[in-house]
């Protein structure tokens, strides 16, 4: 059954649960494994099959096709849908094969590293593997069952990490990285098949169906690439490796706090908008996507500007003295970082709506602004004009979608800014706080010591400056339904005084 009105906001919020539960779980595993393969493998080892798979990883990129979003999409999916969306998946994956084998050799000459040859082949012979992946497995995204996902995901991974350690300790060698890889790739083809009972068939008999929505998901995966890789390429080419890789850590520090909670919100709600416009609702379709923008942004708001106020205390005890040019790049990218719950939100609507070509739009011009920034700002002004200019790029970029979100929803602009009225004004106190007391963008401390002690301080501090002036905005409003009361009832939820959260459990409505 479709979401009732309220009840993609619980299934956004539960789905995107259990997507941050796979993000940590994947994290703590992670981390698990790589502190026990340090201690078994050198680190060329895994500097070899790191490189290996950015390069495979970034020919899949070149040839993804998106198929799955359209079944989440369509009013009638139909097996011949399934069918051909399977068989364009296996051509793909054996295409993917191909382009990696071909270029095992020459990358292994580029990189002068003759292991690099071997070790492609087995990731060509992994990806053609991953063409036999059950694509009804879509439907959990369409039925809005992320718990689905998470099983789905988990067990193939935890085999994977189990046969690389194990390799790992037999063969002292990178093939342990490798087998580990293999196998995780091969379980999850096996459990779509367990988790799913659709059988596959190859057919093209709705290629037309797929072609158009296939086409421009090419061409936005190329333009993504461009625009994620301008970064590196300009920074590299004007400042050099070594400030590139302050940027690059500064900029992973700046981005964490919200891209941690916006990406998975971000796939979790596709789905749910994509349930609402099947449903050939307007007013249920703007409800939801305003909610939605309204509660994360009690986050997401705060999170960006807080990584941004302490930058220097975090890059200081994090990094240490010779990386304090990151501090200016945490700095800009953690204000800039807000926007992208708003473009993201934004993004998943208009993919939703198969608004193929205007997110192509919309990332072409993205890419262009950003290597143009990068170009002027870097050569004049180091490591913060390169932040400047991220910065501005993904400003330009996130406001981009919004409008063109709001405009396919026909709501005006004052009325999504109402949304954010209150944890704006919240954000704002917590920002005075920290200045007046002297721990928001503060002088970079000198010692490790201090910079613990500035934390310790600023993030509670700020913390409870945020919540405090929330309330009080509430209070002071009405105690109105909206975002707060929304967050409260979820709350609530999470801490088992009510029900567990179902697809058509009401929330607080606003009016």
């Amino acid at each position: 059954m479709p979401p009732a009105r309220g009840g993609i906001l619980a299934a956004t919020a539960r789905g995107a649960g259990w997507v941050m539960a796979w993000r940590m779980m994947t994290r703590v595993l992670g981390l698990l494994s790589t502190l026990i393969l340090v201690r078994l493998l050198p680190p060329g080892d895994f500097g070899l099959v790191a490189l290996a798979t950015a390069f495979a990883l970034a020919l899949d990129v070149c040839v993804s096709i998106g198929v799955e979003d359209q079944i989440v999409r369509s009013h009638d999916p139909r097996p011949a849908l399934y069918d051909t969306a399977f068989t364009l998946n296996l051509l793909r994956s054996f295409l993917l094969s191909v382009l990696i084998a071909v270029g095992a050799w020459p990358a292994a000459d580029f990189f002068g590293d003759p292991r690099l040859a071997p070790v492609l082949l087995a990731l060509s012979a992994s990806a053609a593997a991953s063409g036999l992946t059950n694509v009804g497995v879509a439907d959990f995204r369409r039925q809005l069952s992320f718990e689905k996902e998470f099983q789905l995901q988990f067990l193939p991974r935890v085999v994977g990490i189990a046969v690389t350690v194990l390799g790992a300790w037999l063969l002292a060698s990178h093939w342990a990285l490798v087998l580990g890889i293999l196998v995780n790739r091969l379980g999850l083809v096996v459990a779509s098949h367990l988790l799913h009972p659709y059988r596959p068939r190859l057919s093209l008999t709705a290629w037309r169906e797929l072609a158009g929505v296939s086409g421009w998901s090419w061409a936005n995966s190329l333009a993504t690439v461009v625009r994620d890789r301008a970064d590196s390429l300009v920074i590299g080419r004007v400042l050099g490796p070594a400030r590139l890789g302050i940027y690059a850590a500064g900029a992973e520090v700046a981005v964490l706090p919200t891209t941690e909670m916006v990406d998975p919100i971000c796939r979790a709600c596709m789905p749910g908008f994509a349930a609402a416009l099947r449903q050939g609702d307007p007013v249920l379709l703007e409800d939801a996507y305003l909610r939605i923008v309204a509660l994360t942004a009690l986050l997401t708001i705060p999170a960006g500007f807080g990584i941004s106020l302490v930058a220097g205390p975090v890059v200081a005890l994090a990094f240490g003295p010779a990386w304090m040019e990151a501090v200016p790049v945490v700095q800009i990218l953690g204000v800039a970082s807000t926007l992208t719950l708003f473009g993201g939100v934004s993004a998943a609507l208009l993919n939703a709506r198969a608004s193929l070509r205007a997110l192509l739009g919309v990332t072409v011009t993205a890419a262009a602004v950003r290597v143009v920034l990068l170009v002027l700002l870097t050569r004049s002004h180091g490591l913060a004009g390169a932040g400047l200019a991220v910065g501005l790029a993904v400003v330009a970029e996130h406001l981009m979608l919004v409008g063109l979100a709001l405009r396919a929803l026909r709501i005006p602009p004052a009325r999504f800014l109402a949304r954010l009225g209150r944890p704006a004004a919240a954000t704002a106190a917590m920002v005075a706080v920290l200045w007046w007391g002297g721990l928001g963008w503060a002088p970079p401390p000198g010692t490790a010591g201090a910079a613990a002690s500035l934390l310790a301080a600023g993030v509670p501090l700020g913390a409870a400056s945020f919540v405090a002036a929330l309330a009080l905005c509430w209070l002071a409003a009405g105690r109105p339904a909206g975002a707060e009361a929304d967050m409260a009832a979820l709350a609530r939820r999470v801490a088992g005084r009510l029900p567990p959260l179902r697809g058509r459990a009401p929330l607080a409505r606003e009016g």
